[in-house]
């Protein structure tokens, strides 16, 4: 993250009492964790430890998130809205645990009645590849009749490379053939088995992410 300068703070609208609302978001699949206040002290720390600090308005003190339970959050970026009155903040959440219900998001209501909270609550939306692999992992978990998944995940490796191969082929073929509508099918598509390969074998999609985000900014291959 770039280094922001006192005028950053400035620029930004509190409101009467002196706070503004952040919200956090996961730096990599783009789920909202959290909404928490901030004044232009919990600000200050954030930007000056790296980790965020909101201001807690039933405590009335500096709220370092995480100090008790671990659950910290490492700041990777931070923007404002078109009113300067709304902060995003893009973060990595320590323990993938952002809700004080052990909830990973706050945010996991969706119906007239409560649901039940923490480690079992609703997850929070996220990007398409990430909610398809969540998918999947429902289906390994939790296998379905006449799944095209579950026939793939119950045929093993021979099955689903097999399938993999076909796919990189057909991905291949639609390059060279230079058609648009085609590409992002076949890509869809080979994106799909391979996600269905990592599942058999315990690998999270999340891992991929990661290993792509400490890919930016490296060396320029030769």
């Amino acid at each position: 993250m770039q280094p922001l300068s006192p005028a950053f703070i400035d620029q930004l609208r509190f409101n009467e009492v002196g706070l503004i609302p952040a919200i956090s978001q996961d730096w990599l699949d783009g789920a909202v964790l959290m909404m928490a206040w901030m004044n232009r002290t919990a600000l200050e720390q954030t930007l000056k430890s790296g980790e965020v600090h909101y201001w807690s308005r039933s405590r009335q003190e500096l709220w370092h998130k995480g100090a008790t339970s671990g659950h910290t959050q490492i700041l990777k970026g931070i923007r404002y809205d078109c009113d300067a009155d709304v902060l995003l903040l893009s973060i990595e959440q320590a323990g993938l645990v952002s809700c004080h219900t052990g909830a990973r998001s706050c945010f996991f209501e969706q119906a007239n009645q409560p649901s039940q909270a923490g480690a079992q609550a609703l997850p929070p939306p996220m990007d398409a590849c990430s909610e398809l692999f969540r998918v999947i992992e429902e289906r390994n978990t939790t296998p379905e009749p006449n799944s095209y998944t579950n026939k793939l995940l119950e045929g093993g490796d021979n099955r689903i490379l097999k399938k993999i191969g076909e796919e990189s082929a057909e991905f291949v073929m639609a390059c060279k053939d230079n058609d648009a509508n085609s590409i992002a099918e076949e890509a869809a598509d080979l994106i799909f088995h391979l996600q269905v390969a990592m599942a058999h074998h315990e690998v999270s999609w999340r891992q991929v992410l990661e290993v792509l985000a400490s890919r930016r900014g490296a060396p320029r291959r030769s």
